[in-house]
């Protein structure tokens, strides 16, 4: 095993017993093409949907308001 190998598995080791686990998560490539386009297409569609719906705004801004304080 490298040493580099031996540093991984220490770290990985006392983070378990910290009683984490390691987790892989797979994102979208912002690199791949038509990225921007498929975000531009979504945007648009939460943007149609919303303008059909009035009540919308004032649901997020009370939702929003319960957010004030929450990090401390």
């Amino acid at each position: 095993m490298t040493p580099v190998a031996m540093r991984v598995r220490k770290r990985r080791d006392t983070l378990r017993k910290a009683g984490l686990r390691p987790v892989q998560i797979w994102v979208p490539d912002t690199r791949a093409p038509g990225f921007d386009a498929e975000c531009q297409r979504q945007a648009g569609l939460v943007a149609k949907a919303d303008a059909h719906d009035p009540s919308l705004a004032s649901f997020l801004d009370a939702a929003s308001g319960d957010l004030d304080g929450w990090e401390a």
